[in-house]
């Protein structure tokens, strides 16, 4: 291979001249090169990947250029189905141990992230470079959820970031010109910055392992929940859903945490245990939730600023009837 290109293991990443930056062209565009000539950016090119440990995301074999609509396939393995309701009424609809390919059951945007089977569980790796929005990532299930909703599952923090956050999106849909399912139009959000999301979508989303950008201390992490989309007066400020939680001492690196999330059609609560230790008690963050809140469908999502490195397992999400 020439010392001018490189091919990693991340999901579309592939550097031309070593340029970390190269802009997302479409299928006929090229660039100029340093020595004058037209250089082609735009080849259907299919990675053929090698020395990645077990299962690699398999949209890395995809096209250097736009990802195309997708079509969900529905019939995925982790969906439960004829479950009975337990005493609290929640009929469990997924149960994602990560024993299968992960693709079959989530889809992934943005373009630089890394999604691994391992035996703890689904590892997720956003892109290396800060400040870089093409380096988020978000995981979305590929079916909608209606109504109350119960989410389960063990997240582990795997990186040495105090810096960016983890973000739990509930019942996400498209709003204004966007179509409501946001699968169809998910080849738009291969550059997954924050803000395409909360202009575009109507979702609730729960912040945590979270620190401010420019933190510099590890014990300043916050959980805080907001409702998208932006406020139609108050702008970013007015999605926040009071009180925030500061300096919890949760999500240390290395520590499996149970998580469980309740939305109900005025309440939002988010709990955390300390796993496999049955004397930590479980702390209970909770919202009421104000009326532009108060979402009934979509998609589950699991978002990571640029850097962030998890691992769920055991990912389960009921439904009330």
């Amino acid at each position: 291979m020439k010392s001018g290109i490189s091919i990693s293991c991340y999901q579309y990443p592939l550097q031309f001249f070593g340029n970390k930056k190269w802009a997302f062209s479409r299928l006929s565009k090229s660039k100029q090169g340093e020595n004058g000539r037209r250089i082609i950016t735009s080849l259907a090119i299919v990675l053929t990947i090698s020395n990645c440990a077990d299962i690699q995301t398999t949209q890395a074999q995809a096209k250097f250029n736009d990802v195309a609509p997708m079509e969900i396939t529905l019939a995925n393995p982790a969906i439960v189905k004829n479950a009975k309701p337990d005493a609290e009424g929640w009929i469990m609809k997924f149960d994602d141990k990560g024993e299968t390919p992960w693709q079959d059951n989530w889809f992934m945007d943005g373009r630089f992230s890394k999604v691994t089977n391992t035996h703890k569980g689904l590892k997720v790796e956003a892109g290396p470079e800060a400040q870089n929005d093409a380096h988020h990532t978000v995981l979305w299930t590929k079916h909608q959820y209606d109504g109350d909703i119960k989410i389960e599952y063990d997240f582990t923090k795997i990186d040495d970031e105090i810096k960016m956050v983890n973000i739990l999106y509930i019942q996400a849909t498209g709003t204004g010109d966007f179509a409501q399912d946001i699968a169809t139009w998910r080849h738009q959000r291969q550059v997954p910055s924050m803000k395409f999301y909360f202009e575009r979508m109507k979702a609730l989303h729960i912040s945590y392992a979270a620190f401010g950008q420019t933190n510099v201390e590890s014990e300043q992490d916050y959980i805080r929940a907001r409702v998208y989309p932006l406020h139609p007066t108050k702008g970013f400020a007015g999605m926040k859903i009071p009180p925030s939680y500061k300096e919890t001492s949760l999500f240390k690196k290395g520590r499996t945490y149970h998580i469980t999330a309740v939305k109900t059609e005025d309440k939002l609560t988010f709990s955390v245990r300390l796993k496999n230790t049955p004397e930590t008690k479980t702390q209970v963050f909770s919202w009421d939730l104000p009326e532009r809140g108060k979402v009934d469908t979509g998609r589950i999502g699991l978002r990571q600023m640029y850097t962030r490195s998890s691992i769920y397992n055991n990912f389960k999400i009921y439904t009330r009837e």
